[in-house]
């Protein structure tokens, strides 16, 4: 039975039938360890000479934007990075500085280090990377099971919990706030919304934020975690509008939500047509594929071809075989494409684009208790452990 949780965030279905091995995973950063992989091609151009510096960003207890945010607040480096990790994890990850003429050898701190690694006429961008390479500790599972688990190229490539919010599934409700244009159902629902998920103290506190005439009287209480609320609280305190107080919120943020809701569309979407027996693990004539190369095109009877769904945004067109589910979850969603432009935020707005429908996975290899394999670009190694673990509890299980 698939868990209330990945209900919440679109999942309605396993694409595997084996049993799961149980489990859990994350006990502490040191138990789950990723790292970027970048084109042989990219890692041939960083050089002693350039406008564009490259570092090595190598964290753990804390999440890519936040490590970007504390590195501009303290050194004043603008980074930008090809893909957002996981605070509770072990990562190394490329970022970029997006700025010329400024720069740095080696950043120390207790959660992170930056290390200059070189040079580069033209900045990074998504198309650098290729995947990530995961080593993952999974405690008290039956390793005996994972025999029966195969099939591992047929994962549907569901969003993961990150993307959404694990113990606070909410950054998608969020953003159908914000293209609906219903910027204080936004801040409620940042500020106040609860979940059975979230810690008790966490949900006093945001019991407390549903009536706006405790958001001076509490925002001491509000605690350092909680940063994001902090900047929002202290603009709704200051000034009462709810747009502003959004807006406050650093960008890559403000974007991130909308990108969440455009997400549970997909995940719901591939759900959807999964369970209603569409085939969605081969591309059929008619459909946008990825290439080899990661280009975009016309399926043209080529086994490298990898299908795709589209990922809905203001440019999205109907023409695909999969929009009777598309359309289906917008109309009960209330929203339409074009709502992912938005005016008053056109920072946030979507365009859209497309989104390979199975998991690509390399090396998968067990030394128990770990796991290793590598997953190409934009894929959840959570999703891939969902399938073999099958956890009954997500979050027990370190989801």
């Amino acid at each position: 039975m698939v868990p209330n949780l990945d209900k919440l965030i679109g999942i309605s279905t396993y694409c595997t039938k084996t049993e799961g091995i149980g489990g859990r995973i994350k006990s502490s950063p040191e138990q789950f360890f990723v790292s970027e992989i970048l084109r042989e091609s990219s890692l041939d151009k960083i050089s002693s000479s350039g406008s564009y510096a490259v570092y090595k960003l190598k964290k753990h207890g804390i999440d890519t934007n936040h490590a970007l945010s504390d590195i501009f607040t303290k050194y004043g480096l603008r980074l930008k990075a090809l893909g957002l990790k996981d605070a509770n994890a072990t990562t190394e990850q490329y970022v970029c500085d997006m700025t010329t003429g400024r720069s740095t050898n080696t950043l120390v701190t207790n959660r992170y280090t930056l290390e200059k690694i070189g040079l580069l006429k033209k900045p990074l961008t998504k198309k650098d990377m290729i995947g990530n390479h995961f080593k993952i500790k999974i405690e008290d599972a039956n390793f005996a099971k994972i025999s029966q688990v195969n099939k591992l190229d047929k994962i549907l490539n569901f969003f993961g919990y990150q993307r959404f919010g694990s113990r606070r599934p909410v950054s998608h409700m969020i953003g159908k706030a914000i293209l609906q244009k219903n910027f204080e159902n936004a801040v409620e629902t940042l500020l106040s919304h609860t979940s059975e998920y979230d810690l008790p103290h966490n949900n006093k506190i945001r019991e407390m934020l549903k009536d706006k005439s405790n958001y001076s009287k509490i925002f001491n209480e509000v605690p350092p975690q909680m940063d994001i609320e902090r900047i929002v609280l202290d603009e709704m305190i200051n000034h009462g509008d709810a747009l502003r107080a959004l807006r406050s919120i650093p960008i890559q943020l403000r974007r991130f939500f909308v990108e969440a809701f455009q997400s549970f569309v997909f995940n719901q979407t591939m759900s959807m047509a999964y369970e209603f027996g569409e085939n969605i693990l081969q591309p059929q004539s008619g459909d946008v594929c990825f290439d080899k190369d990661d280009n975009l095109g016309r399926y043209q009877n080529d086994p490298r071809q990898r299908l795709t769904m589209p990922l809905v945004g203001y440019s999205y067109s109907k023409k695909n075989r999969f929009d009777n589910f598309v359309s289906k979850i917008l109309a009960e969603q209330q929203i339409t494409p074009k709502d992912f432009f938005v005016k008053e935020m056109q920072e946030a707005s979507e365009e859209g684009g497309f989104r390979q429908v199975v998991i690509l996975c390399n090396d998968f290899s067990i030394k128990e208790p770990y796991v290793d394999f590598t997953l190409s670009r934009g894929s959840y190694a959570t999703i891939l452990l969902r399938e073999i673990m099958k956890p009954s509890d997500p979050i027990a299980a370190g989801f």
